[in-house]
């Protein structure tokens, strides 16, 4: 049902992203306290504003009341990902090359699951991540959470 829900609202969502130039980063349905919270991540070359937030906040929120798809009570939130934000598809590895990233993986690597570096090469198959200690081809596979970090 949720899985349901939630490729309803990216196909609502699509056409107003397209529009100001905007891309879907992430998008959650979960319960919070006695109602739902739908949350979308979204960003842009230069990043997102508030006004980005709310224009797609009030335009999905209507289109959500006519299409009626929600049969429980749930707050709306629009917002940018951040200086963290989530690494989901290879495009964004693609995207941010160069930059320091934190992978987790499902599985051990080379005796652990937590990796910390520089983007480096993508292939098929994996992601190259530059650490101090080296380098290790992380595949596409045994990543559970990848995020961009904080440069200082």
């Amino acid at each position: 049902m949720e899985r349901e829900i939630l490729e309803k609202v990216k196909d609502l969502v699509a056409p107003i992203l397209e529009e100001g130039g905007i891309e879907l980063v992430d998008i959650e349905f979960r319960p919070k306290g006695k109602r739902w919270l739908l949350r979308l991540y979204i960003d842009k070359e230069g990043g997102v504003n508030i006004g980005d937030c709310e224009r797609v906040s009030r335009e999905l929120g209507t289109l959500l009341d006519v299409e009626d798809i929600i049969d429980h009570p749930y707050n709306l939130e629009v917002s940018s990902p951040g200086l963290t934000r989530p690494l989901k598809r290879i495009d964004d590895f693609v995207r941010y090359k160069g930059r320091l990233c934190r992978i987790v993986t499902k599985r051990s690597l080379e005796g652990r699951t937590d990796f910390l570096g520089e983007i480096g090469d993508i292939r098929e198959k994996g992601v190259e991540v530059k650490g101090k200690s080296g380098s290790v081809l992380i595949p596409f596979d045994a990543i559970k959470k990848a995020n961009l970090e904080f440069e200082m």
